[in-house]
């Protein structure tokens, strides 16, 4: 990477190198096990004129997200939080009978179907063949497709210009910044709102949360690093809230700049927090490689203790995030035996590059491991509970990011 994707500047500072890995979606069937595996360089840089947070964007989006293994509505706190979304956004916007509500990358309908069954029209644009299927399945209409100017412009003019324009966890997946924000801009309409959430770089740096940097995700926000990508495509943030999700998002508001008008106190705030981080000078950056270090040795000190004490090790979740984790700790079947995970597209997969089988969750009921490795750690409420049921037989789980917790369950 030579220059910054948003503002073109040269000055590109490291943050963490993680070596390099395969992508973290790309699951292996058993008879690809024998071939060649491609990994490519993750490593995160920073842009020290716009302060966006990058790395190089060595895959293609049409390598990723034409056949996905995400499917959203696998996740119930997922589906909730996208529930709770709807409505207060209907509220928010005053969107009545007669609107249009439009998600970019909105996966197998987990949000839009609240949209269907409120009575309001929308229309999700999603690339990815197979969970685009399942959400016209679920009915909820569906073009597949990725988002630029043109698609923007073609659905608006198919359609109508959308009241509201809703592009959650996609904002950090696109390496053409300016081209999708202009895509943004030429689907809402000139009084409407857009409202994106995307992982929060003040959380990833404070929370050690190196594990999601990968490469689908090829940029990493600051509020302030938002303002600048939404002005390049003539939009104007004029709220924004805090999120727990993922470890920590943003939820941005805007609207095309000709209305946006002042932005709210709320905005003021966070942009405060940011720059009290040091997030807008390098040395805010320099202490994270170090941290991401120790959870690897603190991880692997963990694993090989208990091979050497005989006791047992599975996985639980096969996200994206944890196939960094995974890669970077250099984590292989002899410590990890397997990973369960409730979408059966990954039964019977492997995880790329340490190629850990991947099993149906009620593999751990039937071998009662010692320890449950929870790599989907952003789910930790949600997933103590499910996985309460460990505790019959004196498991434990185990939460490697922010720092290592070993964590007893009981009903």
């Amino acid at each position: 990477m030579t220059r910054c994707r948003l503002c073109g500047s040269s000055a590109l500072g490291s943050v963490v190198d993680l070596g390099a890995t395969p992508p973290c979606e790309s699951f292996l069937a058993a008879d690809q096990l024998d071939r060649p595996e491609p990994a490519y360089p993750l490593h995160l840089r920073v842009c020290t004129d716009c302060w966006l947070a990058q790395i190089p964007p060595l895959i293609k989006p049409e390598e990723t997200f034409t056949e996905y293994a995400y499917f959203s509505s696998f996740s119930t706190s997922w589906v909730e939080h996208a529930r709770t979304f709807v409505a207060d956004a209907v509220e928010r916007t005053g969107l009545g009978p007669d609107a249009f509500v439009v998600e970019v990358a909105s996966n197998d309908g987990y949000l839009l179907k609240h949209v269907v069954d409120r009575g309001i029209r929308c229309l999700g644009i999603e690339p990815s063949v197979n969970v685009g299927a399942a959400a016209r399945d679920a009915g909820v209409p569906t073009l597949t497709e990725f988002l630029s100017p043109e698609t923007g412009a073609a659905v608006r003019a198919a359609n109508g210009p959308a009241d509201l324009v809703v592009a959650n966890n996609v904002y950090a997946h696109i390496p053409d910044v300016v081209g999708f924000t202009e895509g943004l801009r030429a689907l809402v309409a000139d009084d409407g709102w857009v409202s994106i959430e995307v992982q929060h770089l003040l959380t990833l740096i404070e929370e050690n949360q190196y594990d999601t940097i990968y490469h689908e995700h090829f940029q990493y926000y600051t509020v302030a690093s938002a303002i600048r990508a939404l002005a390049s495509g003539g939009l104007a943030l004029v709220d924004v809230e805090l999120l727990p999700t993922h470890g920590g998002s943003i939820r941005l508001w805007a609207r095309p700049a000709e209305v946006a008008g002042e932005p709210s106190q709320r905005v003021v705030d966070v942009l405060d927090r940011e720059k009290a981080a040091g997030l807008q000078e390098l040395s805010g950056y320099t202490e994270f490689s170090a941290r991401v270090a120790k959870v690897r040795r603190d991880l692997l000190k963990f694993l090989v203790t208990a091979a050497e004490d005989g006791k047992t090790v599975v996985g639980y979740g096969a996200p994206g995030k944890g196939n960094t984790l995974l890669n970077h700790c250099g984590i292989r079947p002899d410590l990890l035996a397997y990973t369960v995970d409730r979408n059966p597209y990954k039964h019977g997969r492997f995880t790329p590059g340490t190629r850990i089988p991947i099993l149906p969750p009620e593999q751990i009921g039937i071998d009662k491991p010692d320890y449950v490795l929870v790599l989907p750690w952003n789910l930790r409420a949600e997933l103590v509970e499910q996985l309460a049921y460990v505790h019959e037989w004196g498991g434990r789980l185990v939460f490697p990011i922010p720092e290592l917790s070993i964590v007893e369950v009981k009903r």
